[in-house]
């Protein structure tokens, strides 16, 4: 399994590169959008109406991001990043702070299911490095104020009516200069999903932030978060990705006396933090340390790092092998260089120049089968089919049937959905 990762520079307004991204990923953002369905989906005129309540600043941006790219109206929803379809990672982030100011973070998650991309962008005037996802959301990054941000899923089934958490963090690292801007944008912010997000500034104030659809979000002086909040709501989930096991090892490390940051950034590169569960879609696809107070970003491997700062940010292409967890080709230089057409989750080149989508449905309930194995060795190949097809029904996997399937996880093959 593999990640075709970009580091990409456009230091101003969105523009040609962004695009190129944008032409890239877009058919197959668009399928996963479609997915949702017709159910309980906002028009344009309502996710707009949401964006410019909520996130006004960036109305001008989504503007033009869509002018650029003549988005139709699928587009245009999408972009606002209101109500998009729910999905699950699993991540672990911890901050240190004193003599040292750094935040680490594991993204756990299936390869073919990241964009790949890290951006050096200016939207807003504001240079801002960050994990891309969504096209103009971020899972992690850095704006040039020093504020760093990161998240984890939340552990909860509940999804209910906000934005995505990646836009959601784009809008922070875009308008906010430190920890405190930061929480008033989080808690004012409706997510349509569970997350712990984590910020922390160059002056080493921080907070994790609690956020759900359906309770007021909880501000915490937590330095760490896994996938729950505070308590476990949704058991199965948790004894799948280990989150009460990989919290207390974080707690506990925290806590020593003098740990280092560099210690701190090492240990999420071996087990229990780093993940290989990759074809489950809990492998750890990189780390991202992140040090305010030095303005560097490092991305990192088993075997293989990008080290960035605002100053002197480079271009960079890797093929990440996740079977052997090394690199296994490297190519620094611009963008145009770069191999970018092979560059993306969900997409495999085709003679000419055209693209096959990679059926993220397939991807998903693949995911979920093997994930299903892991947990029950005994079961065996009709099994592991039959479930496969309650979970993909007619090409189509809902969130439903994905909430149904982990309420069984760690029950052993039950009657419900053997037969």
């Amino acid at each position: 399994m593999q990640l075709h990762f970009n580091a990409i520079s456009e230091p101003g307004q969105p523009g040609k590169k962004w695009q190129k991204l944008y032409n890239t990923h877009w058919a197959a953002y668009k399928a996963w959008f479609d997915s949702k369905g017709a159910a309980n989906v906002p028009d344009l005129k309502t996710s707009q109406k949401a964006l410019k309540k909520y996130m006004p600043e960036m109305w001008p941006t989504y503007q033009r991001l869509c002018k650029l790219v003549n988005a139709d109206e699928v587009a245009a929803r999408f972009l606002t990043g209101f109500q998009p379809p729910a999905y699950i990672s699993a991540c672990s982030q911890a901050v240190l702070t004193g003599k040292e100011i750094q935040l680490v973070r594991n993204y756990d998650y299936h390869p073919d299911l990241m964009e790949g991309t890290q951006l050096l962008s200016a939207w807003n005037g504001k240079k801002v490095i960050a994990t891309s996802d969504c096209l103009i959301g971020a899972v992690d990054g850095m704006n040039e104020d020093g504020l760093a941000i990161s998240l984890t899923f939340g552990g909860r089934k509940e999804v209910g009516v906000g934005f995505g958490i990646p836009f959601i963090l784009r809008y922070v690292l875009e308008f906010c200069s430190n920890a405190e801007e930061a929480v008033e944008a989080l808690i004012r912010i409706p997510s349509h999903m569970s997350y712990n997000v984590t910020v922390v500034d160059k002056t080493g104030a921080y907070k994790t932030v609690r956020m759900a659809p359906d309770r007021e979000p909880v501000v915490t002086d937590a330095a760490f978060a896994t996938n729950h909040q505070g308590t476990v709501d949704w058991p199965e989930n948790a004894a799948f990705n280990k989150t009460i096991e990989r919290s207390a090892y974080i707690e506990k490390m925290l806590t020593k006396k003098g740990i280092k940051a560099q210690a701190v950034a090492d240990a999420f590169l071996k087990k229990p933090l780093y993940n290989t569960l990759f074809k489950e879609g809990f492998g750890t696809l990189f780390t991202a340390v992140y040090r305010p107070a030095e303005g560097t970003v490092e991305t990192r491997w088993p075997n293989a790092s990008v080290k960035q700062t605002f100053a002197d940010f480079k271009e960079v292409y890797k093929l990440i092998n996740y079977d052997q967890a090394e690199v296994v080709q490297e190519v620094t230089g611009t963008q145009e260089q770069v191999p970018l057409e092979t560059a993306q989750a969900f997409y495999q080149p085709m003679k000419k120049g055209t693209h096959t989508r990679v059926d993220w449905q397939e991807t998903v309930t693949n995911t979920l089968v093997n994930a299903m194995a892991q947990a029950n060795p005994s079961a065996n190949k009709e099994q592991l089919e039959a479930l496969r097809g309650k979970l993909l029904n007619r090409g189509e996997v809902s969130w439903e049937v994905l909430a149904d399937f982990w309420s069984k996880m760690g029950t052993g093959y039950s009657d419900s959905w053997k037969n």
